[in-house]
């Protein structure tokens, strides 16, 4: 099978960035995210791979940016996010809205304990877990004065409330997320520290079974915030992202038996802040923000992973 390289497929209705984005039954979702002058959306989007076609879903009931997405036992959980407000201050969220796909509803889910604008969550166990995001406190001055937050809590529908769990060791927003052997990776993202404003390379791993943070034991091949990842047949793989200099292009694999990463086939040109999901062996990367870090874009990239990581 001969790799197809990079494919570009039909646009989404509207630009956007900093949005939720989840894959249901072999389709994409899109919900929300900050559009031209970054004024927030409501807006929902659905996309056929198979027809190459953007379709609307039915509006969030809370306008915002910054949310998470994530599918428990069918249904859609939209999770944290925030909104700037007229005067140029943020507000950030506790909330949580649940969209059914099948019926185009939305209805109310618990609120988190604490807001998260911009976290990383994943799904695992049958729970949803979310990590970091912007501090609650940093309303004022946007990103470059915002020193991230570390706190993270977990939700189980059994349970029907949200638990606070063991705090990430690095507080940070725009970081990426990923599920490997039942751990949960925290890589990258950015926020203000003492010595300045950091766009971090740094990878930390959460043990749900103990509760715990440990350092990852490796590092991304460059320091990246609001960039992309995923994991395909055990491999982690990662893409785009504002290294401090520049905005990324790059995509990059990393073998977990030699402890290196391996560069593959690039993108036509940098990314950040976009969705990135997967659906069987392809893969997808939404919107987000282009080479300049500032305007949104619609366009929609596709790759099929190549035959070497199909066969392990």
């Amino acid at each position: 099978m001969k790799h197809s390289g990079w494919l570009k497929r039909s646009p989404m209705q509207a630009a956007r960035s900093h949005f939720a984005a989840t894959a249901h039954k072999g389709s994409v979702y899109v919900f929300g995210g900050g559009g031209t002058g970054f004024g927030s959306l409501n807006s929902t989007e659905i996309y056929d791979p198979k027809a190459d076609v953007w379709s609307k879903g039915k509006e969030m009931p809370t306008t915002r940016s910054g949310a998470v997405a994530a599918v428990l036992n069918d249904k859609i959980y939209v999770i944290g996010g925030g909104l700037k407000l007229p005067d140029g201050r943020f507000e950030f969220f506790k909330t949580v809205e649940i969209y059914d796909p099948q019926t185009d509803t939305w209805s109310n889910g618990p609120d988190m304990l604490m807001p998260h604008d911009y976290p990383a969550s994943v799904v695992l166990g049958g729970g949803i877990y979310v990590i970091g995001g912007h501090h609650p406190e940093a309303t004022k001055g946007g990103p470059m004065t915002d020193p991230g937050f570390s706190f993270c809590e977990m939700f189980y529908p059994r349970d029907g409330l949200w638990k606070e769990i063991a705090p990430m060791p690095t507080a940070r927003f725009a970081l990426a997320s990923a599920v490997l052997h039942n751990r949960i990776l925290a890589m990258g993202g950015a926020g203000l520290r003492k010595d300045g404003f950091k766009n971090f390379d740094v990878v930390e791993s959460y043990d749900p079974a103990l509760d715990k943070w440990i350092d990852a034991g490796f590092r991304l091949p460059y320091p990246a915030a609001g960039l992309g990842a995923c994991v395909h047949n055990n491999r982690l793989f990662i893409i785009g992202g504002n290294s401090g200099g520049r905005i990324e292009n790059r995509f990059a694999c990393h073998d977990f038996d030699l402890n290196k990463w391996t560069g593959l086939e690039q993108m036509d040109e940098g990314r950040i802040v976009m969705g990135v999901v997967t659906i069987g062996d392809t893969l997808y990367i939404i919107g987000g923000r282009g080479p300049d870090g500032k305007t949104p874009v619609a366009h929609v990239l596709s790759l099929q992973f190549p035959l070497m990581f199909h066969t392990m």
